[in-house]
């Protein structure tokens, strides 16, 4: 098949997903001796609609939330990415616990918005919450075996002499979503946990507003979160004063459980 330009396009909140899809991307562009491009997607600003077409590859990465893709941004994977017959590789990033089913559901609406998948990988890097828990991965070990799935999914596209059928992964797309426990066992409900900020430390430089994916923080007063927070810590790994932090008790008990179980080295997964 004929490929004129990769694509990267990432919702990344901490870099997780722009670092695999930006490594995956360059790869297949190095092997196909086609130009890449990035496509940030976080932030409100950025996620504009995006169209492509059949001689297009392009690689889209996001988070894992809650096994699932993040449910206040689904919406946009939905209406805004449009394939146009472009051949798609589906990539998620996860926090060392599991990928479930974020994969199948990446897969389903890539496919449902007119996208080819040829390649899907589920792909570990230091959990949003805590350092704990993959800490410094994506490493170079990861990188190298991204290097190598990108190499076989430039083979498969150059051999291919049709369209391929769609990538079969791990996972079930219509799945719900995982229900996160404390150290109890029991559900650890924190859907209205925000940010708190030091204010001694803040010093209003509006960082943490401008990266906030859902808009939510107050630029003239980001001591203010007034909309939702799905809890993606960008604020939190983005302020450079250290100044945004999470206090409720559900949620410090989430990451507790956490720690205390996946602190095992947790695999990457592919599929071609």
């Amino acid at each position: 098949m004929k490929i004129e330009q990769v694509y990267a396009l990432y919702f990344s909140p901490t870099g997780n997903a722009k670092a695999v899809a930006c490594r995956i991307a360059g790869k297949l562009a190095e092997e196909l001796g086609v130009p890449c491009r990035e496509i940030p997607w976080t932030t409100p600003k950025e996620r504009t609609e995006q169209s492509f077409k059949e001689t297009d590859l392009v690689v889209v990465c996001g988070p894992t939330y809650a096994g699932k893709l993040p449910n206040k941004i689904l919406p946009d994977y939905q209406e805004k990415l449009h394939g146009g017959g472009a051949l798609a590789v589906a990539a998620v990033t996860y926090g060392n616990r599991s990928f479930d089913n974020s994969l199948a559901e990446l897969c389903a609406v890539l496919e449902a918005g007119g996208f080819h998948t040829v390649a899907g990988g589920a792909f570990v890097g230091t959990h949003a919450f805590t350092d704990v828990l993959a800490p410094g991965r994506p490493g170079e070990e990861d990188l190298a075996g991204l290097d190598a799935f990108a190499g076989k999914i430039a083979d498969k596209v150059r051999n291919a002499g049709e369209i391929p059928a769609p990538v079969v992964v791990q996972g079930d797309a219509a799945a719900p979503y995982y229900v996160p426990k404390g150290v109890d066992g029991q559900p650890a409900k924190f859907l209205k946990a925000k940010p708190q900020t030091h204010a001694d430390l803040c010093v209003k430089c509006g960082l943490c507003a401008r990266n906030c994916p859902m808009g939510s923080i107050d630029l003239s007063d980001p001591l203010q979160v007034p909309g939702i927070c799905i809890k993606c810590q960008s604020c939190v790994r983005k302020c450079p004063r250290h100044a945004k932090y999470f206090d409720d008790p559900a949620f410090l008990s989430h990451v507790q459980m956490l720690e205390q179980n996946f602190a095992r080295r947790a695999e990457n997964y592919t599929a071609l």
